[in-house]
C-alpha cells in the first residue's frame, strides 16, 4: 500500500488518476503544478488517441494556456467558420462565430498531437511541480471511494488523498460512487471515422469544395432518407483531413471503437450522397478506417462519493455534435487545478470535491443535453449565438477561481 492520507498542511497531497485520456492528463498537469504527488492509472499497455482529430475551442484554450500548453505543439488550424451543404450537392452555406471579438473558435487538432503535448507537461522532469507518474497497462479492478483506495488487476493496493475518476464511459471508478452500474444510452448512431493525407488534394478539381472559402470544418447533410452526415476538417498543419461520417444506426453495441471497416461499407451508407464528396475516397488514407457506436450516460444522481469524483466522460459521456466532448473534460481537469491549490490539506478534499460538483455539474449536464438535441435543432451551433456564447465565451479557470475565492479563500 502506498503513501495514505496526510494530516499535515504542509504536505502535498497524494492524487490518483484513472485514465490517461486528455481530460486525466489535463488534471494532472494542472495538479502538479501546485506540487501535489500525482499518479495516473491506465490500463492498455501503449496509449494511443485513436479518435483522429478534436475540436480544441476556445473554452477548453483558455485551460490550456492556463496549465502551459505550446499551441505551436498542437499544430492546429484556426476554426473560423463553417461551411454546410447538403447531401445532393446544392450550393454551400457560410457561417461565421457571432461570439463578439473572436475571429476563430480554437484549433483543429490531431487527438495524438494533444495527448504527447498534456503528457509531455504532466510526466517531464524540468515541468512546474513534481513530475506525475504514468502507469501504463496497470488495470483498475475496483476502488473505495471514502478512502480514496485503489486494488489494481494484480493485487496491488493504492492509497491516496484524492481519486479522479477519468476512465471513461464504461468507468470501473463510477460504479463505485454510485454503488451500482450505469449504463449509458443508444443514441441511434454510428459513425465512421476516416483520416486522408492532404499531399494530393489540390490536384483532385473536384474537391475544391474542401478548401475552398473559410478555414474551418465542412459539414454535409443527408436531404432525403434516414439522418446522416459528413462532418469535415483538417488538421495537422493541414497536412491531414479529417472525416466523421454519422449514421443511424440501430444495432445493439457497447460504446467505443468496434474495429475496422472498409471504404465498400461507407460507400454503402452514404451511397445516395452526391458524386463529388466521394473523391475523398482517392486522397491516402492516413490510418485505418474505424466504426464507432455513440452512446450516451443517463445524467447522473452525483459525481462524488468520499475522497473521489467523476471528470469528463466517466460523468457526463455525451454525443459529438458540438465538438464540446473533450472540452469539458478538459474543464473539469482545470476546475480540481483552481479548487485543490498547494497547501490543501487532506481532511479539506471532502469539501473541496463537493464544491467541484458544485461548480461544474450543471454546466457539463447542459452540454450533453445539448449535443443530443442537436439532431432535432438541425445542428444550430453555427446559427444560435446564444448558444456559442454559453459554450464559447465561457471562461474556466476565471469562473473556477472566482468560485474557489467565494467558497474558501483564508480556510487554509
Amino acid at each position: 500500500m502506498s503513501a495514505s492520507n496526510n494530516n499535515s498542511s504542509t504536505q502535498p497531497l497524494t492524487i490518483s488518476i484513472v485514465g490517461a485520456g486528455i481530460g486525466g492528463l489535463t488534471a494532472a498537469v494542472a495538479l502538479r503544478h501546485n506540487g501535489h504527488s500525482v499518479q495516473i492509472f491506465e490500463a492498455v499497455e501503449i496509449k494511443t488517441e485513436i479518435g483522429a482529430a478534436v475540436t480544441v475551442q476556445n473554452n477548453s484554450l483558455k485551460v490550456h494556456d492556463h496549465i502551459g500548453v505550446v499551441r505551436k505543439n498542437l499544430r492546429g488550424l484556426p476554426w473560423e467558420g463553417a461551411v454546410m451543404m447538403g447531401s445532393d450537392g446544392s450550393e454551400p452555406v457560410t457561417y461565421k462565430w457571432q461570439v463578439p471579438g473572436m475571429e476563430a473558435n480554437g484549433l483543429l487538432v490531431h487527438r495524438s498531437d494533444l495527448y504527447e503535448e498534456l503528457k509531455r507537461l504532466a510526466t517531464e522532469i524540468e515541468g512546474q511541480g513534481p513530475p506525475a507518474k504514468l502507469r501504463l497497462g496497470t488495470k483498475v479492478v475496483a476502488c473505495d471511494p471514502e478512502t480514496a483506495t485503489l486494488t489494481l488487476e494484480n493485487g496491488e493496493v493504492i492509497q491516496a488523498d484524492v481519486l479522479i475518476g477519468a476512465d471513461g464511459i464504461h468507468s470501473v471508478v463510477r460504479d463505485h460512487v454510485l454503488q451500482q452500474v450505469v449504463h449509458s444510452q443508444d443514441s441511434g448512431l454510428s459513425c465512421f471515422r476516416l483520416i486522408f493525407e492532404t499531399t494530393k488534394m489540390r490536384d483532385i478539381p473536384e474537391l475544391g469544395w474542401l478548401y475552398d472559402g473559410v478555414v474551418g470544418t465542412r459539414s454535409v447533410v443527408s436531404t432525403e432518407g434516414p439522418l446522416r452526415m459528413l462532418y469535415i476538417y483538417p488538421c495537422r498543419d493541414g497536412t491531414l483531413m479529417n472525416v466523421v461520417a454519422f449514421y443511424s444506426d440501430t444495432s445493439d453495441a457497447k460504446a467505443g471503437w468496434s474495429g475496422h471497416a472498409t471504404v465498400d461499407e461507407f460507400k454503402t451508407v452514404f451511397h445516395d450522397f452526391h458524386p463529388k464528396f466521394f473523391y475523398l475516397l482517392d486522397l491516402p488514407l492516413h490510418s485505418p478506417i474505424h466504426k464507432w457506436k455513440l452512446r450516451v450516460l443517463p445524467l447522473l444522481p452525483t459525481w462524488i462519493r468520499g475522497r473521489t469524483a467523476l471528470l469528463g466522460d466517466a460523468a457526463h459521456a455525451t454525443l459529438p455534435h458540438l465538438g464540446q466532448g473533450a472540452g469539458m473534460a478538459v474543464e473539469d481537469g482545470g476546475a480540481l487545478g483552481c479548487l485543490f491549490p498547494a497547501g490543501t490539506r487532506a481532511e479539506d478534499v471532502p469539501d473541496r470535491l463537493k464544491a467541484y460538483e458544485e461548480l461544474r455539474k450543471e454546466r457539463g449536464e447542459f452540454i450533453r443535453a445539448e449535443s443530443v438535441d442537436q439532431m432535432e435543432k438541425g445542428f444550430d451551433l453555427y446559427k444560435n449565438k446564444e448558444l456559442q456564447m454559453k459554450l464559447l465565451a465561457y471562461e474556466p479557470i476565471e469562473a473556477a477561481q472566482q468560485f474557489y475565492q467565494e467558497r474558501f479563500a483564508g480556510v487554509n
